[in-house]
């Protein structure tokens, strides 16, 4: 089971807010080839970094206000969180390896 939750433009700030540690957004598009190859990668962190690590999902198309708000102008793309704050981010294709090394720099 993973532990991506999905979510849209309305819960994106009240999950930043309530979170009690940080936050992977992964915006990503059903349209995106790419996409399809980050997200195995995504779902292994969000299992293997649950510990100490939040990720949400947000599909950019639908949802145009966290968007607008994390600047995403392509996907797939990472967004970081630590007490609602943006402290990195990523866009483009990431392999799994650059996943891990983006994550173990920031945790």
């Amino acid at each position: 089971m993973s532990s991506i939750k999905t979510i849209t433009d309305s819960e994106f700030d009240v999950e930043l807010e309530k979170a009690t540690k940080p936050v992977l957004a992964y915006f990503w598009a059903s349209w995106c080839g790419p996409c399809r190859l980050v997200s195995p990668s995504v779902e292994w962190a969000a299992d293997e970094y649950g510990d100490r690590l939040n990720v949400l999902k947000l599909e950019v198309d639908p949802n145009p206000e966290a968007v607008k708000k994390c600047q995403v102008e392509g996907v797939p793309a990472l967004r970081l969180f630590q007490n609602g704050q943006l402290i990195a981010s990523h866009e483009g294709a990431i392999t799994k390896q650059g996943l891990t090394s983006f994550l173990d720099t920031h945790l």
